[in-house]
């Protein structure tokens, strides 16, 4: 295995870092999670519930280390995209409730997130108690990263905790400007973990380093594909991506499967003059179910292609996993990735999602939470989420003010 590249080489504090105990601690979560279907008009009144609490289970460490130190916990999410307007479809009712549960004690759950009664709220918090915020998007002004309410954001905090890590790539107002305007901020428990993961596929891959790419659309990866290159020894190429390749190579697509659009047959060509170029070697598929799956001998062939691996990156499924019958070729490479004495790290909601229907997801090193966070982290290696927290206590205020407190919204 290769050195460990822990985040203690990182210039970004820890929470374990500071003295919580009687602080109000700003934790900047992603609690974006499934809920169940709202009853109909008319019908009896039923709870929404969460249907998967995954990103939470995840956030626990976190939110339990600052209620053990003495923190007033204070909790910020978005849930959804409810434009800018406050929406009950869209509210956290159902996360605190979850969350109560799980944390074994009350979660007061805010009507707002930002106000002079919110801030009083804060306030009167006792230590290791916790609130959760209204839905920051109820805001427009969350997503257009607004000064005002990053200032009034900021009222509520004495200590920048963000452990929401599928977030890290938008420059939005609690993800971003918030940090940007406050000196004592750092990083959570799942932020560490993902970051001392996906350094050492930047900084220190024991080779051969590989990958696996699968989804949809080359045109979405083809920056991801580009920054890999610099780095791994092969790509393996499955899902209805493929299918691009195959039109450059002259492969028929099996009739009625996903045909590409013509800027994804551009990317393929371009990513298969470059890995020619490089000698990087990109494998396809040579068999499939239909088109919505890859095949046996396709299995086998890019089974053959990972055993040498010692570090192997996973995104994008490989089929239609949703469905069983195009599910084989998906879960066979879990199961045999999983058996590999290599470091094996996913990224991507969908592939995390089919490795843990597999069955094989307790013989991989690590399953981001991110999805285009992960692609973006590799892409640029960083992201403004997390650039945002590093300690840039050296860099002079006026600067520091230029660079980092502006209001610079992005798209995402």
């Amino acid at each position: 295995m290769a050195t460990d590249t822990t985040t203690a080489q990182l210039p970004i504090r820890s929470i374990r870092d500071f003295n919580l105990k009687g602080r109000r601690v700003f934790l900047r979560l992603d609690f974006n999670v499934p809920l169940s279907a709202k009853a109909p008009a008319g019908a009896p009144n039923v709870d929404r519930i969460v249907e998967d609490d995954s990103r939470i289970q995840e956030a626990l460490p976190t939110i339990k280390y600052a209620i053990e130190n003495g923190a007033k916990v204070i909790i910020a999410s978005h849930l959804g995209r409810p434009d800018g307007k406050a929406n009950p479809d869209f509210s956290l009712e159902p996360i605190a409730t979850h969350l109560a549960g799980l944390l074994k004690q009350e979660v007061t759950l805010a009507d707002d997130c930002v106000g002079e009664g919110i801030e009083l709220l804060t306030k009167g918090l006792k230590n290791g108690q916790v609130m959760l915020l209204e839905n920051l998007r109820f805001h427009a002004d969350e997503e257009e990263n607004g000064l005002e309410f990053i200032q009034r954001l900021a009222q509520l905090a004495d200590i920048y905790i963000t452990d929401a890590f599928g977030t890290a790539h938008r420059k939005h107002a609690s993800t971003y400007g918030l940090p940007a305007a406050l000196t004592n901020k750092g990083m959570g428990f799942l932020i560490e973990k993902e970051l001392k993961f996906l350094e050492r596929l930047l900084k220190a891959p024991e080779t051969p380093f590989l990958a696996v790419l699968g989804g949809s659309k080359v045109s979405d990866k083809i920056k991801t594909i580009q920054s890999l290159f610099k780095r791994v020894s092969g790509i393996a190429i499955g899902g209805a991506m493929a299918h691009a390749f195959w039109e450059v190579k002259k492969i028929p697509i099996p009739e009625g499967a996903i045909h590409p659009k013509p800027a994804d047959v551009e990317a393929a060509r371009a990513i298969l003059d470059e890995a020619g170029k490089r000698g990087i070697n990109i494998v396809l598929p040579v068999d499939t179910n239909l088109g919505f799956d890859i095949g046996p001998k396709s299995v086998q062939l890019f089974c053959d292609f990972l055993r040498p691996g010692k570090t192997i990156f996973w995104n994008g499924p490989l089929g239609w996993f949703e469905k069983p019958e195009y599910a084989k070729g998906t879960y066979a490479i879990a199961e045999f990735m999983s058996k590999l004495s290599a470091l094996r790290v996913v990224g991507g909601g969908d592939t995390v999602s089919a490795i843990k229907h597999s069955g094989f997801a307790s013989g991989f090193d690590h399953l981001s939470t991110g999805g285009g966070a992960v692609l973006e982290y590799l892409e640029n290696e960083g992201l403004p989420g997390i650039d945002i927290i590093k300690d840039y206590s050296k860099v002079p205020p006026t600067e520091t003010k230029a660079r980092y407190l502006q209001d610079d919204p992005s798209e995402g």
